[in-house]
């Protein structure tokens, strides 16, 4: 069974962060690839044992505000 979840990838110093949205399971890479798969193995890792819950749909935007 293949789920979606939301992950924001930041890069800091030299490395990449990659987060999910929906529980906070991070992890990293020296990559964008890296990381991402990274954090895929440890989605898996975490749900290893339960059910996925029934995430609400997120949506990720940019917003301006002058400052």
């Amino acid at each position: 069974m293949n789920k979606f979840f939301t992950v924001v990838i930041q890069k800091e110093d030299d490395w990449f962060i990659a987060k999910c949205i929906e529980n906070n399971v991070a992890s990293q890479g020296k990559t964008i690839d890296e990381a991402a798969n990274n954090l895929r193995e440890a989605l898996t890792l975490y749900y290893e044992d339960e059910a996925v819950p029934v995430f609400p749909q997120t949506f990720v935007t940019t917003l301006e505000v002058a400052l």
